[in-house]
């Protein structure tokens, strides 16, 4: 079998040089990076992977922990991170939780067992402290997109009040003064800030807010659906609803098809995210779009930088912008 010193024998460099070339660790010109990627396919390398890492102590592995893999936010985040992962010779291990507190810890003990040399958490469950202990005890860790209370480790998040704001303003702005609003799981960090960006919001126009406008339980589309025929059968229906995910919209707009209310014509709605499926719909949904190609790829380089003895920043917030579609529109002038 050939080794790294007949590839760099072959292609006129250092071994030294092929290493940092296959580890993504250094830039060489175009005419180098050819000679050892022929010398390589003309030799059949292939690195002794159990000897590296015998003598590193290093996986060249990470891990990303994520909710859900199935829904649209989470592949596209999954996907971006394993991307900018492999562009620095990192081997992804993703694990999907179901929202299962278990298996988020058992994500967390394959760190501490070495089977991987860092980690990305995400999660969508409140914190009971669990986590926070064993994130504590743990080196190589980034929390991405909820917060988990009591943890020192780097952060990535969105900027979710400044984003409920916007959203809330715009349908403010389009004549809305009755604004229902769909909320995530009380206590989850995402839920807490977009809430307050909500009533922020209403505040600064004189509004007030509703308890019976206001529904928190899980990002749940069925469970929206029904919280939005609720919404429908008040007194004094709302004639606009700022869904704070766009799987809370979707269940909004099959709780106002199944009413026989025609969107925007009769209630305007918004959401949070915007996803691909959004602009599919009739009429395509107004949202507040996440940057998540850049949240996947940032996480990694946040982990990168732990990995590699540095000090990244423990806050990183990422802006998110209105997108405007035809599902906001004025308030009729009679009820519904």
């Amino acid at each position: 079998m050939a080794t790294i010193h007949d590839v760099a024998q072959d292609a006129g460099v250092s071994p030294t040089t092929v290493s940092r070339y296959l580890n993504h660790r250094i830039e060489l010109p175009p005419a180098t990076s050819a000679r050892i990627d022929a010398a390589i396919a003309r030799l059949d390398y292939r690195p002794n992977l159990l000897a590296k890492r015998l003598s590193t102590g290093k996986t060249e592995a990470v891990g990303l922990v994520t909710p859900e893999i199935r829904e649209p936010f989470f592949a596209e985040l999954a996907s971006a991170f394993e991307d900018e992962a492999d562009r620095h010779g990192y081997t992804v291990f993703i694990s999907s939780t179901r929202s299962d507190r278990k298996r988020e810890i058992a994500s967390l003990e394959r760190l501490h067992d070495r089977h991987i040399d860092g980690l990305v958490l995400m999660t969508n469950t409140p914190d009971d402290g669990t986590l926070a202990r064993l994130i504590g005890r743990r080196k190589n860790v980034v929390i991405l997109d909820e917060d988990i209370p009591g943890v020192t480790a780097p952060r990535l998040f969105v900027e979710n009040t400044a984003g409920a704001r916007l959203a809330t303003r715009h349908l403010i702005e389009a004549g809305h003064t009755k604004i229902a609003y769909l909320g995530g799981p009380r206590g989850l960090f995402s839920v807490v800030e977009r809430h307050a960006g909500f009533q922020q919001a209403m505040a600064e126009a004189g509004l007030p807010v509703r308890p019976d406008y206001v529904a928190l339980g899980g990002f749940d589309p069925e469970l929206a659906r029904a919280t939005t025929l609720k919404f429908l059968a008040l007194p004094e229906p709302p004639t606009a609803i700022f869904a704070s995910s766009d799987y809370l919209a979707i269940g909004a707009v099959m709780g106002l098809r199944d009413a026989g209310v025609s969107v925007p014509d009769d209630v305007s709605l918004i959401g949070f995210d915007d996803m691909p499926f959004g602009a599919m719909l009739t009429p395509p949904l107004t949202a507040i779009r996440q940057p998540v190609e850049q949240i996947g790829r940032q996480g990694f380089q946040l982990l990168l930088q732990l990995l590699n003895g540095k000090t990244p920043p423990p806050l990183t917030r990422l802006p998110v912008e209105l997108i405007r579609r035809q599902s906001v529109g004025a308030p009729r002038t009679k009820d519904l």
